[in-house]
């Protein structure tokens, strides 16, 4: 069912995405076209799975969800129309004492439908002075359990700077999302193993890495 509301709440904010960061994206690598896939990215912001959608080519976008606190995008009715309706958010809940059953099962039935995920592996936004928290296991979980998908390490720049903590005007500042290669877990492959070369080909993608 169409909903007017949400399609220009949609243009207006990827448009407004583009004229305030300039965002742009890089591949650097081809990725089977019709797979369902799990974009795994950095976190620092609120608005960071708003650059990631708003680069990926509009057939893409049209499958693709992000994956976002419940407790954030549930708390009142403009974050609810824009979680909901505007980016058709994969809502979880990450208070442990509040939910029940398995946290990953709404991901899990978004990829056996087909659809793409927007993933933020830190689980939380990273507000310290390092690069990169520690990874948590849910995708090293999903990627196993979905062989189907294919995991795309991404890394977002600069957006942390465009609204700083405590600010409230977006500063104009160009950012990027740049895409790798496809990542799969490997056969035999233990979760330790895989969440280190994950994080490692996230922090590969990032502006001035050597490796």
């Amino acid at each position: 069912m169409s909903d007017p509301a949400a399609a220009i709440a949609r243009i207006l904010t990827t448009g407004a995405a583009r004229a305030i960061t300039g965002v742009r994206g890089e591949w650097r690598a081809e990725i089977a076209a019709d797979a369902p896939r799990i974009y795994f990215a950095n976190h620092a912001s609120h608005g960071d799975f708003l650059l990631v959608w708003t680069v990926l080519p509009r057939h893409l976008r049209r499958r693709t969800r992000p994956v976002a606190g419940a407790d954030y995008w549930e708390d009142g009715a403009v974050r609810r129309f824009f979680g909901r309706r505007v980016f058709d958010a994969v809502l979880v809940d990450r208070r442990p004492d509040r939910r029940s059953g398995d946290p990953l099962a709404p991901l899990a039935a978004a990829l056996d439908a087909g659809q793409s995920l927007i993933l933020f592996p830190e689980g939380t936004r990273n507000r310290t002075e390092e690069r990169l928290l520690p990874l948590k296991s849910g995708l090293y979980h999903l990627t196993r359990a979905h062989p189907q998908a294919v995991p795309v390490p991404v890394w977002i720049e600069n957006l942390n700077r465009v609204m700083p903590k405590g600010e409230m005007v977006p500063i104009p500042l160009l950012c990027t999302v740049t895409f790798g290669a496809p990542l799969p877990v490997g056969a035999g492959e233990d979760k330790a193993s895989y969440l280190d070369r994950a994080r490692r080909a996230m922090l590969a993608l990032a502006p001035g890495a050597t490796a």
